[in-house]
């Protein structure tokens, strides 16, 4: 699953670490994430948005091309 985990996370200045931190989990699930290859709960989706102050759309949503 393509994301903008990443991209959102740099620029907030925030590790890998410290976001996990803060949505509880480990540092490796939000890189798995971030390389799209673990797929995410709900709960984690919008734990995640919330501390990056992005949308569920802005950081999951795939737009078919």
């Amino acid at each position: 699953m393509k994301n903008n985990v990443k991209i959102a996370r740099i620029k907030l200045s925030m590790t890998q670490a410290q976001l996990a931190k803060k949505v509880g989990v480990t540092r490796q699930t939000i890189g798995l994430i971030e390389k799209g290859v673990y797929n995410p709960s709900l709960q984690l989706c919008i734990a995640i948005a919330k501390e990056l102050h992005k949308t569920l759309d802005e950081l999951f949503w795939e737009v078919e091309m």
